[in-house]
Order: structure tokens, then sequence, then C-alpha cells
């Protein structure tokens, strides 16, 4: 009886687990057993896996073969664990004799013919294999660009199975000549945002927009079709800051689980930003699938901007799953096959008309739509999610003279604002665990202005007229102090305070 082993890494959500493969190889009625929670496409790896051995050229092992993935009550998933099974089942049958096989981690698909093919979440994976103290990584050669993101990994590419096979101290094989596995082409990840230069006129919304970005704020915009209410959403990313490093490399591996990354540009360095189709489901924007779960639109959008255009069309379950990551910053998915964890910190913007032929803004005199439609329109916007909404803006189409007025502020010119509003805030909350002013709780802000209350005052009219909750209230706190920030002032004013009511409200000037 002879015993082989060595690692992979099982993901839950974005956290990784390292897992013992273990290849017991008996001389008893040959067959092959896999254990340790398999799903469906894992149990598979037995085929790929026997088939992989034999086109490489090595002798499959006639004897009974149990594979065991350690710790066995972790449920594991995916096709990233077949290369790990192939080493083990080697090293027991004495074909791979290099020395430390156990603290090697093995990721990878394999083919039929024995090429490795990349798999999702690699990163995450790798960065969870060096955190347990496993350095040395080998992956298929098309994942070593991202692997190699990872600080302090050891990586190592392979082809094929017989590379792996000549690296670990076996036979050089004779494997088939076959080309190195590519990636699927990533498109659609990293558009770049147009400049804000290009929206004529809307002044309020502009500023709207740059209180947004300055404070990490939610934002809606209502008004007619062809207002430029999706161009200014699109303009929302290029006003944003880089990401931190610790913020690219968390980005980067939801992207990665999401199957969304290319490794060819680096770290996800920009915001980034998903604007699903009202069509969408709420397992495509909140994540899910079946055993466990795969990151959504919300979470791809994760220290970016999620726009949900025409809003009201979206369906009510849409809608009110992103109650939980708008409070949290997180989203919770449990399924079946278990419970992943999801960050998703990012901007909602949302876009709505005012009715569903779109005119009833301004007079309305072009509006078709009864009283009765307009109110089961909007409703569709509960209150619960629209409470949750810092800016409120009212988006009116631009007239002959917007059209041929001058161009507005470039998106460099205000981002450099915005990059100014957020160091001030940044050292506001330093020793806090936040760093905008979005994700301040209220009770630490109320007390911080609890000795100049006065310039709550408007506040505390809307609060006992019954026109605002606390929570409200609590997220004009919020969008004074991005007023002040933006500003260069301290410590927010009275007319700060009244501005960020107004925009609040949606009844600015």
């Amino acid at each position: 009886m002879s015993l082989g082993t060595t690692a992979a890494v099982a993901l839950v959500g974005l956290a990784g687990h390292v897992v013992e493969v273990q290849a017991q190889l008996a001389y008893s009625v040959p067959g092959f057993t896999l254990v340790g929670l398999p799903d469906t496409a894992l149990s598979e790896s037995r085929d790929r896996v026997r088939a992989a051995v034999l086109s490489t050229g090595l002798a499959w092992p006639n004897r009974k073969i149990t594979v065991n993935l350690s710790p066995a009550s972790l449920p594991k998933h995916g096709s990233a664990f077949d290369l790990a099974i192939a080493v083990a089942v080697l090293a027991g049958a004495g074909v791979a004799t290099a020395p430390g096989l156990d603290r090697v981690v093995h990721l990878g698909e394999l083919g039929l013919d024995g090429r490795l093919q990349p798999v999702r979440g690699v990163l995450p994976m790798v960065a969870a294999a060096v955190a347990a103290g496993y350095r040395d990584v080998v992956v298929p050669t098309a994942d070593v660009p991202e692997a190699s993101l990872v600080p302090g990994a050891r990586v190592r590419g392979a082809t094929t199975l017989a590379d792996v096979v000549t690296m670990h101290g076996g036979p050089a094989c004779a494997a088939p000549d076959v080309e190195p596995a590519r990636r699927a082409r990533v498109t659609g990840t990293r558009r770049a945002p147009g400049d804000l230069a290009d929206v004529l006129g809307q002044d309020l919304p502009r500023l709207a927009l740059e209180i947004a970005a300055a404070g990490g704020h939610h934002l809606l915009f209502t008004g007619p079709p062809g207002a430029g209410k999706t161009m200014l959403a699109s303009r929302l990313p290029g006003i944003l800051p880089d990401l931190t490093e610790a913020e690219a490399v968390e980005v980067t591996a939801v992207h990665s689980v999401a199957g969304t990354f290319d490794p060819g540009g680096g770290l996800v360095t920009r915001p980034p930003y998903e604007d699903p189709h009202h069509t969408a489901t709420p397992a495509a924007v909140v994540g899910g699938g079946s055993g466990l779960p795969r990151p959504g639109a919300a979470s791809r959008a994760h220290r970016g901007v999620l726009f949900l255009d025409e809003a009201p069309e979206f369906s009510a379950r849409v809608l009110e799953t992103l109650r939980q990551p708008l409070e949290h910053g997180e989203l919770v998915i449990h399924r079946s096959g278990g419970t992943a964890r999801f960050p998703a910190r990012f901007q909602l913007v949302i876009a709505a008309n005012p009715c569903p032929c779109g005119m009833g803004s301004g007079k309305g005199l072009e509006c078709v739509c009864t009283p009765m439609a307009k109110r089961r329109y909007l409703s569709r916007l509960s209150g619960p999610l629209l409470d949750r909404v810092d800016l409120q803006v009212e988006v009116e189409a631009v007239g002959r003279a917007g059209m041929r007025g001058e161009r507005g502020e470039s998106s460099a010119a205000v981002a450099a604002r915005v990059a100014a509003a957020r160091a001030a805030a940044r050292a506001r909350l330093a020793g806090t665990p936040w760093t905008v002013n979005a994700e301040a709780p209220g009770p630490w802000l109320r007390e911080r202005l609890r000795p100049r209350w006065s310039v709550m005052r408007d506040v505390d009219r809307a609060l006992d007229a019954g026109a605002l909750s606390l929570r409200g209230a609590d997220r004009v706190l919020r969008l004074a102090y991005t007023v002040a920030d933006l500003a260069g002032r301290d410590e927010p004013t009275a007319g700060d305070v009244g501005q960020a009511l107004a925009l609040r409200t949606g009844r600015a000037a």
C-alpha cells in the first residue's frame, strides 16, 4: 500500500482553504474512489485524470485508488483539483518522486489529452495558499500572470501533465504535441469612461455627481429620456480616485472568481462599472447559481459603481435584494452547497423616468400617463430602498441654450477636487474603520457635531414634519460633511446642511 500527498485550494466565496489531497494505492480490486464532499464537476475528475495520465504515456496504476480531500467536511467544487489529484496518484505510484510534494499547491484542470486548462479564482486561491504557508504553486501556463500577482508566491507554470511529472522528478514522458491552453478573451470589464466635459449643461446633476464621488454616496437621477442620466452615470468612475493596493487585490479577486479578469493588464486599479440590463435576474445581480454561488454584478461592482438604468423596470425582487449590500457592504448568499460571502461595497446610481411615457417632468404637457399609472410606476422603487439613497436629483431636458453653451469642466478637473475632498475625509476618519463619509455611522457624526447642533435646524424641522426619517437625517449629515470637504471646510455650516437636505429630498434649486 502506497500513499501520495499534495495540496490544492478550495474556494468558498472569496475565502480560500488549503486542502490536503491524499491518494492511497492498495493491492486490491482495481477502482477509483473520490471522497471529501466533491461536487459533480469534481467527481468527474476521476475520468479526466485517468485519461490525462494515459495520454501522457504513463501506465495507470492497476490498484484500488482512494483519493481523500481533507478536511472532508469542507464542500469542494470545480475542476481546479484535477492536477493535484493526478500528482497525488502518481506520487503514490512512485512516478513523481520529488520530496516535499505535500507542501506544493497544484491548481489546474486536466484535458483528456493531458493539457492543463486555466481555471477561475487563481488569485484568491494562491493568496490563501501563501497565507497558509504554502509558497510553491504550480498552475497552468495561462494562469501564471495572475498567480504571479500574489506577493511571496513561487509560481511555476506547466503546459501539460507531462511537464509537471518531469518537474517533480518523474520520467521524461512522450506527451502528445499540444498547443498551450489559452484563457478565454475577456471583454467589457475595463471600459474607459467618457469625459464629463461631454455633458452639456446640467449644473445641478454634475454637482450631485461630484458630491457622490467625493463622499461615496448613492445617487438617484430622475428625468425625461435623453436628458443625460445615463451619460452622467457612466462618467462617475472617471472622477473616482484609483483603488488602493489592498482594494485592488480585493476587487481583482472578485473578478477572478467571476471569470471576468484579464491578467494581461495586471491588478484592477480603477473602480469597476457594472450596468446590468433591467431584465437581469436576482442571481445575475446579487450572485447565485447551483451549488456554491458565483458573484453577481453587485459584487463585480465592489469599490466601483453599480448603475441601474430604467430602474422601475427591474423586478421588485432584484431591487429589494440590494438592501443588504447597501447597508453592510457585503452579500451573504445561502445555497444548498454552502454559504458564500462576497464583498459588495459599491456606489449605487439609479436612473428613472418620471412616468411610463417619460414625459411627466416639468410641466408635463406632453405626458399621456394617468395619475394612477405615474404612482404605480414610481412605487416600484420602494421607500426603504430610496431611503438608502443619499442624493435624489431631477435631471431636466437640455434646451437650445444649453446645447450651444460652453463645455463644462473635464473629468480630470473634477477628479482633482474629489481627491482633495477624500483626503480630507480620510484625515478626519483616521483611526476608524471608515475611509469615506458615506461609511461613517450617524451616531459618530452626531456626537462630533453636538457642540454645534444649531447648524442642523433645517434637519430638525424636516424630522418634526415627518419629511425625513432618522436614517435620512444621518445621510443628510454625511452629505453635509462631503459638501464641507469639497469647500475646504473642516466642519459643515448651516448652509452646507441646507444644501445637503435639498439634494437629499430632491428639492434643490
